[in-house]
């Protein structure tokens, strides 16, 4: 079932025009290829749905999936530092000589050069659902680095991207702290069983809670001592769970599973069809979690 499994999201202003086949026409111009024999990596846009292997945008309801494909070599450093050793070793033996910095680089190099063309490759798919009717574009990612990255070869295949991280009123950090004080939560919103505590004036002091109510008094004296509730899990309207970071990036989003029963057995069964359902689903899910999600934290801040 199509559901990603993190996100980072941004606010995302299309440009006139901006179509499946207008995104899928820019994306063919960067399409992914293969590493050539002397290359450390190489990325591009691939099929995000591997039963419709021809479409490099798929779509649904204007909600629309993309998928960058990235490819790198796997060269060990110590490999090379071992190969290396062994080749200064045999010149120092065989030409009586001392090799230097300048030449070990050299050697460094060409031994790279060597070693490349047997090396195994591994690969990486980093998915991103645009949402232009709502003006949302989340990438399916855990780190900033990686949505970046994909947002960079986007802006790249379109000429132009105009994306903003989500910024809130309220900083999101003072809002779950407040709800793990006991504070009414938004209706629809419960608290899960995991949070993480970090000590704003003391670097690297910080408690990570698992499994256990947030809401007790051993939690509650590290939150009057000065700690602030750094990322939490939440459920959502008992449909969907996840670990929100203070930088408001969404982790280990699941489905609830009575509810996830329930939307698979109204999934079509023929393939393609199961996955137009189901793009066509999650897209709704976030344009209705993102708009509560902000509004949560005070609204969003547009002035920054």
């Amino acid at each position: 079932m199509l559901w990603f499994r993190n996100a980072i999201v941004y606010r995302f202003e299309p440009t006139p025009g901006f179509t499946p086949e207008s995104l899928a026409d820019a994306l063919s111009e960067h399409p992914f290829t293969p590493c050539g024999s002397q290359e450390l990596s190489r990325s591009g846009w691939s099929p995000p749905i591997k039963e419709a292997d021809e479409l490099l945008v798929f779509s649904s309801n204007g909600f629309m999936l993309i998928n960058l494909l990235q490819e790198e070599r796997i060269l060990p450093g110590s490999v090379v530092r071992d190969a290396l050793e062994e080749r200064i070793a045999l010149i120092e033996a065989e030409q009586s000589r001392k090799v230097y910095r300048k030449e070990k680089l050299q050697l460094k190099d060409e031994i790279i050069l060597d070693l490349l063309p047997r090396s195994f490759t591994r690969r990486r798919h980093t998915h991103a659902l645009l949402l232009p009717q709502q003006g949302w574009l989340l990438v399916d990612a855990s780190s900033h680095k990686r949505a970046e990255e994909l947002l960079n070869q986007l802006r790249q295949a379109l000429g132009s991207l105009k994306v903003q991280l989500i910024q809130t009123r309220i900083q999101a950090d003072k809002v779950m702290t407040a709800w793990v004080r006991g504070e009414a939560m938004p209706r629809g919103w419960t608290l899960g069983e995991e949070c993480e505590l970090r000590d704003p004036m003391t670097e690297g002091s910080k408690i990570s809670i698992k499994g256990q109510e947030l809401l007790c008094d051993e939690i509650t004296a590290h939150l009057e001592a000065g700690m602030l509730v750094k990322r939490l899990a939440l459920e959502w309207q008992q449909q969907i769970q996840l670990v929100l970071h203070e930088d408001l990036s969404l982790h280990r989003l699941r489905l609830c599973d009575e509810y996830r029963e329930q939307l698979e057995a109204d999934t079509p069964e023929e393939i393609l069809a199961a996955r137009d359902t189901e793009l066509a689903r999650m897209g709704l899910e976030y344009a209705r979690l993102l708009p509560e999600l902000t509004a949560a934290f005070g609204g969003e801040d547009v002035q920054r």
